[in-house]
């Protein structure tokens, strides 16, 4: 399928499609005779992942350091990140962002709580 088609069957953005293949996360796709990208069910299933770790808080750079595992779970949706090494590389992009989110819940946690103490609601 071409890259319009892809898009919308993953959806995203041809822009997006461009886009994640110049950071490393989709490998360069087929090309036909006249230079025009095609696309397969396997590259749709990868960036339906892709779209998923994004939006678990995951940031482009790093699926970068595990775009080689990408296909893994676009492979068996249901398959877990179970590696319990923690030198992995997919151990220590889920452990940074996981760090990152705990930062951002205990800053906010402290934010609300001097809201409500300077206006009274508890």
């Amino acid at each position: 399928m071409r890259i319009g088609d892809a898009a919308a069957a993953a959806g995203t953005t041809q822009r997006a499609l461009r886009f994640y293949e110049e950071r490393g996360l989709l490998p360069p796709p087929q090309r036909t005779a006249t230079g025009q990208r095609r696309y397969g069910p396997d590259e749709v299933a990868r960036v339906r992942v892709i779209r998923e770790l994004l939006g678990l808080g995951l940031t482009v750079e790093d699926l970068r350091g595990i775009a080689d595992r990408i296909q893994l779970l676009a492979g068996n949706p249901q398959l877990r990140c179970t590696n319990t090494d923690s030198a992995s590389p997919g151990s220590q992009v889920i452990g940074h962002r996981l760090a990152a989110i705990d930062a951002e819940i205990d800053r906010l946690t402290r934010l609300r709580t001097l809201l409500a103490q300077r206006t009274g609601r508890t």
